[in-house]
């Protein structure tokens, strides 16, 4: 059994746990369009390939997966999930089950607006959005919503570009200066992470994991405690069931007097991940059972509360003479 991760960067704690839980059963094989990513020199087996914008990015992952016998394949990445997803079958027909939920559902988590109607469709709290400027201002006149709100791209990730702001001008100015924007609602409360896996085989939520964010840091959580909440576990597990996810969910959410309400869906590990492993939620485990064609056993919240991360830097060093650092 051999394990793809794709862009891995410098998520270096997954490529660890993925090679920890596969053991001497198989190899962790590592990608990236740069040497500088600090996170391949841990896999056991490192590609240096083309951005994902190359003509002929598809076909080398997919060569990469022939050569090296890849059972599993998935990306750490957002713009690469929507590939990985829309061309399941090429993968399965190398041998390599992409741990992905299906192109469409993953296209609307990364369609802010698309997932905002999804929400509403089911009836799951969320923050108001608007993809028209001219909506908002009724709206607001309507006492529907107030400022501040988020004015932020329909489609973008790692929250780039997003602008917290608190009059007209400003909304005016920035719908001018930038194309396909929206207004979601501003959502002044707690802040909270969950890490979700789905079953590749059953399609049921396996587990949950929920953390308090402490603080934040470009998008990422730098600190944060672990907390379970039955009431949170069912709305998750309901939802995430419900549309047919499958593999690795990370979810944003806050608390507004005493009501959880869903901001954003990733359908990839989130960055606050190795918080849950250190709890014992072991989804690199769980993706090699499914790989094995076991099922994974349901444990949803079986972790303990209070335990906190603090995210600190690190380092790598490495020699790279006589290789063009890309």
């Amino acid at each position: 059994m051999n394990i793809l991760i794709l862009s891995a960067g410098t998520r270096n704690k997954v490529v660890q746990y993925f090679k920890k839980e596969i053991g001497d059963r198989g190899r962790v094989v590592a990608t990236d369009c740069s040497n500088l990513a600090p996170a391949v020199y841990d896999a056991d087996v490192f590609y240096l390939v083309p951005r994902i914008t190359a003509p002929d990015y598809l076909d080398v992952i997919l060569d990469i997966c022939r050569k090296e016998k890849i059972t599993g394949v998935f990306s750490l990445i957002d713009p690469e999930l929507s590939m990985l997803a829309k061309e399941r079958e090429r993968f399965l027909a190398v041998g390599a089950t992409p741990i992905i939920s299906d192109y469409e559902l993953v296209e609307t988590c990364f369609d802010k607006y698309r997932m905002y109607e999804l929400l509403c469709k089911m009836q799951i709290p969320t923050g108001k959005c608007y993809l028209s400027k001219e909506d908002f201002y009724c709206a607001a006149e309507a006492g529907e919503v107030s400022y501040p709100v988020f004015v932020k791209p329909v489609r973008g990730s790692a929250s780039l570009n997003i602008n917290k702001v608190g009059s007209r001008k400003e909304i005016d100015m920035l719908f001018d200066l930038y194309d396909d924007l929206m207004i979601q609602e501003y959502m002044d409360g707690q802040e909270y992470g969950a890490d979700v896996y789905v079953d590749l085989i059953s399609g049921k939520c396996t587990s949950i994991f929920v953390k308090k964010k402490i603080k934040m840091r470009a998008g990422e959580t730098d600190k944060s405690v672990s907390v379970k909440d039955e009431a949170l576990f069912k709305m998750l597990r309901e939802f995430v069931e419900q549309c047919g996810f499958r593999g690795m969910i990370d979810i944003d959410i806050f608390e507004i007097d005493g009501v959880y309400y869903i901001s954003e869906v990733n359908p990839r590990f989130g960055g606050g991940y190795p918080h849950a492993y250190a709890c014992g939620v072991n989804m690199p485990a769980a993706v090699l059972r499914n790989l094995e064609g076991r099922e994974n056993e349901v444990k949803i919240g079986d972790y303990p509360d209070n335990i906190c991360m603090m995210k600190y830097n690190e380092i790598s060093i490495r020699d790279m003479s006589g290789e063009e650092l890309v």
